[in-house]
Order: C-alpha cells, then structure tokens, then sequence
C-alpha cells in the first residue's frame, strides 16, 4: 500500500476497527462485546480515539485490553486533553453483528473502489421511522441518486467499510467539532473522487438514535447549504435548463439558494396544488434584476423535465411516485429528489 510512513507500521493488520468515542461508556461494554464475537479470520486491530471524554470512557476501553488481545485483536487507544470535542464524536456505540466485519470485508475485496454499508435496525425501534425505512429501502442505484436528499449520506456512517487506501484518497474527516456534519463532508468528497456507495443488504448493525448525539448539533441551514452547492456542482452544472416541481416553500427555496446562473435554468415550477397552479407565476420579489425575474407555474402533466424534485419522500402516500410513473420518466436522468 502507498500509504505515509506513519501508517506503514499499522499496515501488517489486514483490518481496523475505528472507534470515536465522547462520553459512550454507558454503551461500551454492549458495543466492544460484539466486536469480540466477530467471526472475521483475518488479523484486526480495534483503534479507538478518545475524543475528550469526561466519564470513564478510557477505563471501560483499558479494561477490554486483556480480553481483545487475548481474542488476536490488537488495541490501539488515544486521544486529547482539549475540553471540547474535535469532531466525529461516537456519543452512544452501535452493537454489530458478528458476520459484520466478514461480510463487508468480502464485498470490499470485490469492490475496492467502495464505501460499504449495510442495512441497520433502529434502536429505539421505532425511532426515526422515515429516516429508517429510507436508508434500508434504498436500491443500489438511489445509493447515488439520492444523496441530495435532506436524510444526508445514502449508507449509515457507522456501517462504513472501505479500503485504507481508499480512505486516503479521499482525505482525512473534518474536525471542526460541534455543528460540522463531518460525514456528509467525506461523502461528497468520495463520490467527487469517482468512488460507489455500495450496501450489504443485510441487517448487520443496530443503530442508536438519542436526543442528545452529535449530529442534532448541526444546523438545518448548513446541511441544506452543503446539498444546495453539491446539486449545482453534479447535476445542475450538466443541464441547460430544468423544472422545480414543487410551487411551495421548498420549491420556492431552492430557487432563491441558487446561483443567478442556475437561477436562469429554471424554465417552470410544476404543482399539482390548483391554487398554487391557478397563480401562473411565481416573482422573485428579493431579486435585484430589473424587471424582477418570473418563473411560470404549471401543472406536472403539462411541465417537461428534467425535473428537481422538493416534495418529501414517503409523505404523499404514494401519490407522488404514481405522478413519477405516469411520466414514465427515470431518476437519475430525468428527475433527482432534493427534499
């Protein structure tokens, strides 16, 4: 592998386990129980970084030590002394399958140009139903054309596996801290490189979800900014001209945070609200153009593609994939969801 000479000494384990943790050890024991029961043959290493822990995190993982090196599993611990957290901070540890590490590894092999992921069970079940239901039902190829959309990267960041060398063609995770969504970073990132997002289609991981994780400290307008500017730089920069469909506050959002080139691009909102429709137009009051710029609004079966899609996923009862199919049109190529 061509990796720094820093890395060069860890390379004689075939895999690594990398393990952020802030202030988990209430969910340790349960996490680095299962990554003991592992059935991967292969030689591992567990490294894990203490991202300025104030509980007793660090003891929790020493006293795991004996027991993972008996096992052949080779423990790395550090960390910091800063008081705030550098970023990526795992609050509350999955619990993974013990074919989890097996299976990835071998779809790697297979695919050593991608970042591996797999189906999760929610914990609390029933917590974060939609998000669920979403990020187990994806095909293959939504894994790609989805990752505009507001649920952020298409395969679960705990659930990642890729090749080292992988890893560091892409770079290495932003550590800004609290309020940076250092995962959708690295996921532009890799798919800029020409990387796959690739699942295993199995159940290999239980996914915690709690109020107080890092990842509610990210802004709503930061994530939208980051999705905004990825959809101009892969999608919109190769259209000429394309339609919002959605006449209402998302659609009419997403036509203000674009650039006044792409502003240009946008030929008609389409709705299938008549109130929204019966307007015919839609003024961007806050342009500084003058006369000020004006969108027509139609209705989807009269508008023409390729379409932006702003309605939310899995909220129309199945309306909106049945307008979708009516069209006979195809995702990726002729519509991508935003929202």
């Amino acid at each position: 592998l061509n990796l720094p000479m820093h890395l060069q000494k860890r390379a004689k384990y075939l895999l690594s386990i990398i393990m952020p943790v802030h202030n988990a050890s209430s969910w340790l024991e349960e996490c680095l129980q299962a990554i003991m029961h592992q059935d991967f043959t292969g030689s591992m290493e567990l490294s894990v970084f203490d991202d300025a822990s104030t509980d007793d995190s660090r003891k929790v993982l020493e006293g795991w030590r004996e027991r993972m090196e008996d096992r052949g599993i080779s423990v790395v611990i550090s960390g910091h002394g800063s008081s705030q957290p550098g970023g990526g901070q795992l609050n509350y540890p999955s619990i993974v399958y013990f074919f989890l590490v097996r299976l990835q590894y071998e779809t790697s092999i297979l695919h050593p140009n991608s970042l591996i992921g797999c189906r999760v069970q929610r914990l609390p079940e029933g917590s974060t139903e939609r998000y669920a239901r979403w990020i187990n039902s994806l095909a293959q190829d939504q894994l790609l054309t989805q990752a505009y959309t507001s649920h952020g990267p298409t395969v679960v960041m705990p659930t990642w596996f890729c090749s080292r060398k992988l890893f560091m063609k892409v770079g290495l995770f932003d550590e800004g801290g609290k309020g940076v969504p250092e995962d959708l970073l690295f996921f532009y990132q890799f798919l800029r490189q020409g990387g796959s997002p690739l699942r295993v289609d199995q159940r290999l991981l239980v996914y915690r979800y709690h109020e107080a994780a890092a990842t509610h400290s990210v802004t709503e307008s930061t994530i939208w900014k980051l999705r905004v500017d990825f959809l101009q730089e892969r999608v919109l920069s190769q259209w000429e001209s394309f339609t919002i469909w959605n006449a209402g506050k998302q659609g009419r959002k997403l036509y203000r945070s674009l650039s006044l080139i792409n502003q240009k691009k946008v030929k008609a909102f389409c709705d299938v609200d008549e109130k929204k429709i019966q307007k015919r137009f839609y003024t961007h009051e806050e342009s500084k153009e003058r006369p000020k710029p004006t969108v027509p609004v139609l209705h989807y079966k009269e508008a023409t593609g390729p379409f932006i899609i702003c309605v939310k996923l899995d909220m129309t009862g199945g309306v909106l994939e049945e307008n979708l199919n009516s069209l006979q049109l195809k995702e990726g190529t002729d519509y991508y969801h935003f929202n």
